[in-house]
Protein backbone atom coordinates (compact mmCIF):
# COMPACT_ATOMS: atom_id res chain seq x y z
CA UNK A 1 0.00 0.00 0.00
CA UNK A 2 1.58 3.36 -0.86
CA UNK A 3 1.82 5.60 1.84
CA UNK A 4 1.91 9.85 1.09
CA UNK A 5 5.14 10.80 2.16
CA UNK A 6 4.65 13.72 5.04
CA UNK A 7 7.21 15.75 6.91
CA UNK A 8 9.23 15.17 9.88
CA UNK A 9 7.76 16.08 13.57
CA UNK A 10 10.29 15.53 16.86
CA UNK A 11 7.70 13.97 19.84
CA UNK A 12 10.86 15.20 21.94
CA UNK A 13 12.09 18.34 20.82
CA UNK A 14 14.61 18.41 23.86
CA UNK A 15 17.42 15.38 24.61
CA UNK A 16 18.07 14.18 27.78
CA UNK A 17 21.00 15.59 29.57
CA UNK A 18 24.44 13.66 29.53
CA UNK A 19 23.95 10.42 31.32
CA UNK A 20 20.31 11.52 32.18
CA UNK A 21 17.28 9.63 30.20
CA UNK A 22 13.76 9.95 28.81
CA UNK A 23 10.98 7.32 28.94
CA UNK A 24 10.06 7.17 25.20
CA UNK A 25 7.28 4.18 25.83
CA UNK A 26 6.73 1.42 28.57
CA UNK A 27 10.01 -0.10 28.94
CA UNK A 28 11.94 1.97 26.72
CA UNK A 29 14.57 4.25 27.93
CA UNK A 30 16.25 7.17 26.05
CA UNK A 31 19.90 7.64 27.48
CA UNK A 32 22.34 10.22 25.61
CA UNK A 33 26.30 9.99 26.43
CA UNK A 34 29.06 12.79 25.26
CA UNK A 35 31.48 12.23 22.30
CA UNK A 36 34.69 13.93 22.38
CA UNK A 37 34.25 15.60 18.70
CA UNK A 38 32.27 17.75 16.31
CA UNK A 39 29.09 15.43 16.79
CA UNK A 40 29.50 15.79 20.49
CA UNK A 41 27.02 12.75 21.56
CA UNK A 42 25.69 9.32 20.86
CA UNK A 43 22.16 7.81 21.96
CA UNK A 44 21.40 4.39 23.64
CA UNK A 45 18.65 2.93 24.85
CA UNK A 46 17.72 0.66 27.46
CA UNK A 47 14.68 -1.82 27.15
CA UNK A 48 13.86 -3.25 30.49
CA UNK A 49 13.54 -7.20 30.52
CA UNK A 50 12.14 -7.43 34.38
CA UNK A 51 15.15 -8.16 35.92
CA UNK A 52 17.48 -6.88 34.07
CA UNK A 53 18.26 -4.58 30.86
CA UNK A 54 19.06 -4.73 27.41
CA UNK A 55 20.87 -1.93 26.37
CA UNK A 56 21.22 -0.85 22.67
CA UNK A 57 25.12 0.69 21.87
CA UNK A 58 27.25 1.80 24.14
CA UNK A 59 29.51 4.87 23.86
CA UNK A 60 32.93 5.76 23.83
CA UNK A 61 35.24 4.17 26.51
CA UNK A 62 36.50 7.69 28.12
CA UNK A 63 36.73 8.40 31.86
CA UNK A 64 33.75 10.52 31.97
CA UNK A 65 32.05 7.35 30.01
CA UNK A 66 32.48 4.97 32.55
CA UNK A 67 31.50 7.96 35.43
CA UNK A 68 28.42 8.14 33.51
CA UNK A 69 27.95 4.27 32.99
CA UNK A 70 28.55 3.61 36.67
CA UNK A 71 25.98 6.43 37.63
CA UNK A 72 23.17 4.93 35.38
CA UNK A 73 23.39 1.58 36.70
CA UNK A 74 22.85 2.88 40.18
CA UNK A 75 19.93 5.30 38.78
CA UNK A 76 18.24 4.98 35.68
CA UNK A 77 18.95 1.37 35.25
CA UNK A 78 17.46 0.89 39.28
CA UNK A 79 20.53 -1.29 40.73
CA UNK A 80 19.26 -3.80 37.73
CA UNK A 81 22.04 -5.63 35.65
CA UNK A 82 23.21 -5.07 31.71
CA UNK A 83 22.38 -8.43 31.13
CA UNK A 84 22.72 -8.16 26.84
CA UNK A 85 24.51 -5.31 24.94
CA UNK A 86 22.57 -5.15 21.02
CA UNK A 87 25.03 -3.63 18.57
CA UNK A 88 23.75 -1.72 15.86
CA UNK A 89 27.04 -1.47 13.94
CA UNK A 90 30.87 -1.73 15.01
CA UNK A 91 31.95 1.97 14.95
CA UNK A 92 33.80 2.95 18.23
CA UNK A 93 30.85 5.08 19.43
CA UNK A 94 28.75 2.44 19.62
CA UNK A 95 31.20 -1.02 20.16
CA UNK A 96 33.38 1.38 22.86
CA UNK A 97 31.79 0.28 26.32
CA UNK A 98 30.93 -3.08 24.98
CA UNK A 99 33.47 -4.79 26.54
CA UNK A 100 33.57 -3.06 29.93
CA UNK A 101 29.46 -3.93 30.18
CA UNK A 102 30.59 -7.52 29.27
CA UNK A 103 33.15 -7.79 32.00
CA UNK A 104 29.98 -6.96 34.40
CA UNK A 105 28.51 -9.83 33.05
CA UNK A 106 26.40 -8.78 29.73
CA UNK A 107 26.19 -10.74 26.62
CA UNK A 108 27.21 -9.05 23.42
CA UNK A 109 24.29 -9.61 20.27
CA UNK A 110 25.23 -8.50 17.14
CA UNK A 111 25.78 -8.94 13.40
CA UNK A 112 28.41 -11.39 12.51
CA UNK A 113 30.18 -8.47 10.45
CA UNK A 114 29.78 -6.15 13.25
CA UNK A 115 31.28 -8.49 15.98
CA UNK A 116 34.55 -9.48 13.25
CA UNK A 117 35.10 -5.73 12.68
CA UNK A 118 34.83 -4.42 16.11
CA UNK A 119 37.20 -7.45 17.79
CA UNK A 120 39.68 -6.92 14.93
CA UNK A 121 39.62 -3.18 14.82
CA UNK A 122 40.49 -3.41 18.85
CA UNK A 123 42.95 -5.82 18.85
CA UNK A 124 44.84 -3.91 15.69
CA UNK A 125 47.03 -1.30 16.81
CA UNK A 126 48.75 0.63 14.16
CA UNK A 127 52.06 2.84 15.50
CA UNK A 128 52.20 4.58 11.84
CA UNK A 129 50.04 4.60 9.44
CA UNK A 130 50.32 1.76 6.77
CA UNK A 131 52.00 1.57 3.02
CA UNK A 132 47.98 0.58 1.97
CA UNK A 133 46.80 3.83 3.97
CA UNK A 134 49.42 5.73 2.06
CA UNK A 135 48.88 4.62 -1.25
CA UNK A 136 44.95 5.54 -0.46
CA UNK A 137 45.19 8.63 0.25
CA UNK A 138 47.92 9.26 -2.94
CA UNK A 139 45.22 8.09 -5.01
CA UNK A 140 43.00 10.17 -4.02
CA UNK A 141 45.01 13.38 -4.09
CA UNK A 142 44.96 14.09 -0.49
CA UNK A 143 46.47 17.49 0.26
CA UNK A 144 50.11 17.45 0.23
CA UNK A 145 50.67 19.14 3.98
CA UNK A 146 47.71 16.39 5.58
CA UNK A 147 49.51 13.95 3.61
CA UNK A 148 52.92 15.24 4.99
CA UNK A 149 50.89 15.25 8.85
CA UNK A 150 49.23 11.94 8.26
CA UNK A 151 52.48 10.20 7.51
CA UNK A 152 54.15 11.17 10.42
CA UNK A 153 51.25 11.03 13.05
CA UNK A 154 49.82 8.23 14.97
CA UNK A 155 47.16 6.38 13.46
CA UNK A 156 43.99 6.40 15.06
CA UNK A 157 43.24 3.10 16.93
CA UNK A 158 39.61 1.80 18.06
CA UNK A 159 41.20 1.00 21.39
CA UNK A 160 41.57 4.25 21.94
CA UNK A 161 38.17 4.63 22.70
CA UNK A 162 37.09 1.09 23.07
CA UNK A 163 37.43 -1.05 25.84
CA UNK A 164 38.94 -4.63 24.73
CA UNK A 165 36.12 -7.08 23.61
CA UNK A 166 36.41 -10.49 24.73
CA UNK A 167 35.34 -13.87 22.81
CA UNK A 168 31.87 -14.50 22.23
CA UNK A 169 28.92 -13.33 21.02
CA UNK A 170 24.93 -13.96 19.58
CA UNK A 171 24.22 -14.03 16.16
CA UNK A 172 21.46 -11.77 14.68
CA UNK A 173 20.83 -11.29 10.72
CA UNK A 174 17.89 -9.86 8.62
CA UNK A 175 14.54 -11.96 8.89
CA UNK A 176 15.53 -12.40 13.18
CA UNK A 177 12.37 -11.79 15.63
CA UNK A 178 13.99 -10.67 18.66
CA UNK A 179 12.44 -10.57 22.45
CA UNK A 180 13.58 -7.49 24.41
CA UNK A 181 11.53 -4.81 26.28
CA UNK A 182 8.11 -7.19 26.25
CA UNK A 183 8.15 -6.73 22.68
CA UNK A 184 9.03 -8.73 19.45
CA UNK A 185 11.51 -6.60 16.94
CA UNK A 186 12.02 -7.54 13.46
CA UNK A 187 15.86 -7.62 12.63
CA UNK A 188 16.55 -5.69 9.35
CA UNK A 189 19.84 -4.92 8.07
CA UNK A 190 21.04 -1.93 6.44
CA UNK A 191 24.20 -1.49 4.44
CA UNK A 192 26.47 1.70 2.87
CA UNK A 193 27.15 3.85 6.60
CA UNK A 194 28.58 0.22 7.84
CA UNK A 195 28.12 -3.31 6.60
CA UNK A 196 25.73 -5.41 8.11
CA UNK A 197 24.11 -2.32 10.05
CA UNK A 198 21.53 -3.89 12.28
CA UNK A 199 17.81 -1.78 12.89
CA UNK A 200 15.16 -3.10 15.40
CA UNK A 201 11.55 -3.13 13.99
CA UNK A 202 8.71 -3.58 16.62
CA UNK A 203 5.91 -5.78 16.12
CA UNK A 204 3.64 -4.89 19.28
CA UNK A 205 3.68 -0.72 18.66
CA UNK A 206 5.17 1.74 16.11
CA UNK A 207 9.14 2.08 17.69
CA UNK A 208 12.19 1.47 15.28
CA UNK A 209 15.19 1.19 16.80
CA UNK A 210 17.63 2.42 13.71
CA UNK A 211 21.27 3.44 14.73
CA UNK A 212 23.33 5.65 12.53
CA UNK A 213 21.36 4.03 9.75
CA UNK A 214 18.29 6.39 9.39
CA UNK A 215 19.28 9.60 11.51
CA UNK A 216 16.54 12.98 11.46
CA UNK A 217 18.68 15.68 10.55
CA UNK A 218 22.19 14.59 9.46
CA UNK A 219 23.33 11.57 6.64
CA UNK A 220 25.74 9.02 8.42
CA UNK A 221 29.11 9.41 6.67
CA UNK A 222 29.31 6.96 3.46
CA UNK A 223 32.91 6.32 2.99
CA UNK A 224 35.21 3.93 1.16
CA UNK A 225 38.88 3.37 3.41
CA UNK A 226 42.17 1.75 2.74
CA UNK A 227 40.52 -2.10 3.53
CA UNK A 228 38.38 -1.96 0.77
CA UNK A 229 39.29 0.91 -1.82
CA UNK A 230 37.12 -0.67 -4.45
CA UNK A 231 34.04 -0.87 -2.54
CA UNK A 232 30.61 0.76 -2.99
CA UNK A 233 28.98 1.79 0.14
CA UNK A 234 26.98 4.39 -1.82
CA UNK A 235 25.59 1.70 -3.85
CA UNK A 236 24.41 -0.22 -0.65
CA UNK A 237 23.34 3.01 0.98
CA UNK A 238 20.77 3.57 -1.86
CA UNK A 239 19.41 0.26 -2.16
CA UNK A 240 19.05 -0.01 1.46
CA UNK A 241 17.09 3.25 1.74
CA UNK A 242 15.29 1.98 -0.93
CA UNK A 243 13.96 -1.01 0.99
CA UNK A 244 13.33 0.81 4.11
CA UNK A 245 11.09 3.17 2.22
CA UNK A 246 8.82 0.70 1.10
CA UNK A 247 8.21 -0.64 4.74
CA UNK A 248 8.11 3.31 6.78
CA UNK A 249 4.90 4.35 8.06
CA UNK A 250 3.79 8.00 9.00
CA UNK A 251 3.90 7.14 12.48
CA UNK A 252 6.76 5.11 12.91
CA UNK A 253 8.85 6.88 16.04
CA UNK A 254 12.33 6.53 14.69
CA UNK A 255 15.34 6.31 17.67
CA UNK A 256 18.09 7.29 15.86
CA UNK A 257 21.94 6.78 17.07
CA UNK A 258 22.19 10.25 16.97
CA UNK A 259 19.95 13.45 17.26
CA UNK A 260 15.97 13.83 18.31
CA UNK A 261 13.67 10.77 17.80
CA UNK A 262 11.51 11.47 14.99
CA UNK A 263 8.27 10.81 12.64
CA UNK A 264 7.95 11.15 9.34
CA UNK A 265 10.02 8.13 8.04
CA UNK A 266 8.33 7.41 4.33
CA UNK A 267 9.65 11.34 3.81
CA UNK A 268 13.09 11.02 5.53
CA UNK A 269 13.93 7.89 3.49
CA UNK A 270 13.27 9.21 0.53
CA UNK A 271 15.24 12.16 1.25
CA UNK A 272 18.13 10.46 2.24
CA UNK A 273 18.09 8.47 -0.60
CA UNK A 274 18.01 11.62 -3.11
CA UNK A 275 20.44 13.07 -1.36
CA UNK A 276 22.86 11.08 -2.67
CA UNK A 277 21.25 10.64 -5.89
CA UNK A 278 21.70 14.56 -6.31
CA UNK A 279 25.28 14.40 -5.15
CA UNK A 280 26.26 12.15 -7.92
CA UNK A 281 24.34 13.76 -10.45
CA UNK A 282 25.95 17.23 -9.45
CA UNK A 283 29.06 15.77 -8.76
CA UNK A 284 28.76 13.64 -12.95
CA UNK A 285 28.77 16.95 -14.15
CA UNK A 286 31.19 18.60 -12.30
CA UNK A 287 33.55 16.43 -13.85
CA UNK A 288 33.47 18.05 -17.36
CA UNK A 289 37.65 18.51 -16.52
CA UNK A 290 39.45 15.55 -15.27
CA UNK A 291 39.84 16.02 -11.15
CA UNK A 292 40.57 14.43 -7.95
CA UNK A 293 38.94 13.23 -5.37
CA UNK A 294 40.31 16.15 -3.03
CA UNK A 295 39.13 18.30 -5.43
CA UNK A 296 35.55 16.94 -5.87
CA UNK A 297 34.35 18.48 -2.35
CA UNK A 298 32.52 21.47 -3.62
CA UNK A 299 29.56 19.74 -5.40
CA UNK A 300 29.53 16.97 -2.48
CA UNK A 301 29.19 19.06 0.60
CA UNK A 302 27.77 22.58 1.34
CA UNK A 303 30.28 24.08 3.75
CA UNK A 304 33.52 24.64 4.09
CA UNK A 305 36.08 21.54 4.71
CA UNK A 306 38.53 22.39 7.05
CA UNK A 307 41.11 19.90 8.12
CA UNK A 308 38.84 18.71 10.91
CA UNK A 309 36.89 17.11 8.79
CA UNK A 310 38.82 16.73 5.74
CA UNK A 311 39.30 12.78 6.36
CA UNK A 312 35.20 12.32 6.28
CA UNK A 313 34.97 14.23 3.04
CA UNK A 314 37.52 12.31 1.04
CA UNK A 315 36.30 9.00 2.18
CA UNK A 316 32.81 10.26 1.21
CA UNK A 317 34.16 11.63 -2.20
CA UNK A 318 35.64 8.22 -3.18
CA UNK A 319 32.57 6.87 -2.74
CA UNK A 320 30.79 8.48 -5.00
CA UNK A 321 33.10 8.59 -7.33
CA UNK A 322 33.57 4.65 -7.07
CA UNK A 323 29.58 4.44 -7.36
CA UNK A 324 29.84 6.25 -10.79
CA UNK A 325 32.16 4.24 -12.04
CA UNK A 326 30.46 1.13 -11.26
CA UNK A 327 27.30 3.02 -13.22
CA UNK A 328 29.48 3.66 -16.05
CA UNK A 329 29.16 7.15 -15.95
CA UNK A 330 32.84 8.01 -15.47
CA UNK A 331 36.35 7.10 -16.08
CA UNK A 332 39.87 7.35 -14.20
CA UNK A 333 43.39 6.92 -15.07
CA UNK A 334 46.62 7.21 -13.23
CA UNK A 335 48.50 10.45 -12.62
CA UNK A 336 52.38 10.75 -12.38
CA UNK A 337 51.87 11.14 -8.76
CA UNK A 338 49.66 8.08 -8.25
CA UNK A 339 46.47 10.52 -7.68
CA UNK A 340 43.41 9.19 -9.40
CA UNK A 341 42.17 11.08 -12.37
CA UNK A 342 38.33 11.09 -12.60
CA UNK A 343 36.36 12.22 -16.40
CA UNK A 344 33.12 12.07 -16.68
CA UNK A 345 32.22 10.24 -19.63
CA UNK A 346 31.24 12.01 -23.12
Amino acid sequence: MSVKPVGLSFPWPEPPEAGKHIEIAEGVLWIRLPLPMALDHVNIYALDEGDSWTVVDTGFKTKLTVKLWEGLLAGALRGKPVGRVLLTHHHPDHVGMAGWLMERGASLWASRTAWLMSRMLILDVEEEPSEQAKAYWRAAGMDKAIYDKRCSDRPYNFIDACHPLPVGYTRLREGDVLKAGGRSWDVLEGNGHAPEHLTFWSRDDNLVIAGDQIISSISPNIGVYPTEPEADPVGEWIASCEKFEAIARPDHIVLSGHKLPFTGLPFRMRQLRENHVSGLNRLAKFLDTPKTAAECFSPLFKRKIDEGIYGLALVEAVAHLNHLLIEGRVTRERRDDDAWLWSAKG
